[in-house]
């Protein structure tokens, strides 16, 4: 899959372009180890932060601040102490104090703003091992691209699955997990819309159910492939798999529901069932964070 973001013609800026990665039994061992020390180090930060937050509470007079300088200094300080933290590539905990402090800060800002509780971002929580997939930012001096393979700092080199050429020299890749255990690396780099000539000419396109589209030339128009009606049809299938295996409130599922719900899941990533004459999702598109 790749995700790549449009930018206004003749603008100048950065896309993100996605990969599947095919991940050895060492590499997902090594990335998973990773995860662990950047999941302890934002849990400190979460606990820093509250701890900041309560002081200034009852000391009014003597108000202290939890910015990227101090979690900084307090991540230097645990390196020198901890050898299992030390073990691993400074640049992805770096990283992971940076998301920290942009997630206080826009938390902060809402509050600031007043904004409804509904709308408010919040404020950053612990991370739970079982709750929370792997995710791992690398700025240029974390990863490299090596005949084909990326190399992450810490000797990881897991397989990219080049489904398109990069346009440009990437300044930064997340790698992470998603909830079917499937592992991609995101790539951001320099991208810049070339317009095409015009032509002079139009043409409308109506996405339709009975045709995928119609257009005013019939040449251009598109059999419905009838997927729509399979998927909806699995999914069905797993929803009822689900209920016949649900488990009661407050009890664990059973592995057949767990199998249920992952088997539900894969289906529902291929794509979702058209309903109402809309076009089944299959991959979304986002700008690259600045």
């Amino acid at each position: 899959m790749t995700t790549s973001t449009p930018l206004v013609a003749g603008d100048a800026g950065r896309a993100r372009y996605t990969y599947r990665l095919r991940v050895s039994s060492t590499a997902r061992a090594a990335l998973l180890a990773e995860w662990d020390r950047c999941r302890w180090i934002w849990n400190e930060c979460v606990a820093k932060s509250q701890q900041v937050h309560l002081h200034n509470r009852v000391h009014p007079g003597d108000k202290r601040t939890c910015g990227p300088a101090q979690l900084d200094k307090m991540l230097t300080e645990a390196r020198q102490i901890t050898p299992w933290l030390r073990a691993g590539s400074s640049v992805p905990q770096q990283q992971i104090i940076r998301d920290f402090g942009r997630s206080r800060a826009k938390a902060l800002k809402d509050i600031a703003e007043r904004l409804p509780v509904r709308r408010r971002a919040g404020m950053p929580r612990f991370k739970n091992k079982d709750l929370v997939h792997p995710s791992l930012n690398y700025t240029r001096r974390g990863f490299g691209i090596k005949d084909g393979r990326l190399h992450l700092a810490g000797g990881i080199v897991p397989t990219v699955v080049w489904s398109r050429d990069l346009p440009g020299e990437p300044s930064s890749v997340r790698v992470y997990r998603d909830s079917l255990g499937h592992w991609y690396c995101s790539f951001v780099v320099p991208a810049q819309v070339q317009p095409l000539p015009e032509t002079g000419r139009v043409i409308g396109i109506d996405w339709g159910v009975t045709q995928t589209a119609t257009a005013t030339s019939d040449d251009h128009d598109l059999p419905h492939p009838e997927y729509g009606k399979k998927a909806q049809a699995r999914l069905g299938r797993y929803d009822k798999m689900m209920a016949r295996r649900k488990p009661a409130k407050g009890q664990p599922g059973s592995q057949g529901y767990r199998q249920a719900k992952k088997l539900r899941a894969k289906q529902y990533k291929k794509g979702r069932p058209p309903a109402g004459g809309h076009r089944p999702q299959v991959g979304q598109t986002r700008r690259a964070r600045p």
